[in-house]
């Protein structure tokens, strides 16, 4: 059974838009997914207290046969195979892939949470999800993404660069 699936991309290091491109070309060779659209690119402030270069985000669209496991497994091999290195909590990063829903699924594991726990308080997760999922709705709330991004538009760190990746 074919499943919809959102990831979120992100990049700060390197030439950040490029590794949006590899990493979405990465997915789109990948057995057991049908990539089907992603979101326009926008720049971002980084969150935490380590200090970095802005970040690169977008979304985007999949359907696939891989379970959530399999799919995190697929994400944590293209961001080996990009040589993303681990280092601090919310560090800099050449490419960060997280799933942040898996159909309707509410999942809580040791691996995985979908959807995505933090994806509530990101706008840059919520916007570019919301270019592609304009009516989605979360599976556990049931608020909109767009009413969500209008609870944090008082936060404002973001801004489209790019139409699309």
């Amino acid at each position: 059974m074919q499943v919809l699936s959102y990831l979120s991309l992100g990049s700060n290091l390197g030439n950040r838009r490029e590794n949006l491109k590899k990493a979405c070309e990465l997915l789109k060779q990948s057995a057991g997914v049908k990539f089907l659209k992603s979101s326009a690119v926008y720049e971002t402030r980084p969150i935490g207290r380590v200090e970095q270069r802005e970040f690169l985000n977008a979304a985007v669209k999949l359907k696939t046969v891989l379970s959530p496991l399999e799919l995190l497994t697929l994400c944590k091999q293209i961001e080996k195979l990009m040589k993303r290195k681990k280092t601090v909590k919310w560090g800099p990063r050449i490419i960060d892939l997280d799933i942040v829903l898996f159909g309707n699924l509410n999942l809580k594991s040791k691996q995985l949470t979908i959807p995505h726990k933090e994806m509530e308080k990101r706008q840059f997760v919520l916007k570019p999800l919301s270019d592609i999922y304009g009516r989605g709705k979360h599976p556990v709330s049931g608020r909109t993404f767009k009413s969500m991004l209008k609870k944090l538009a008082g936060e404002s760190n973001i801004r489209k660069v790019w139409t699309k990746i």
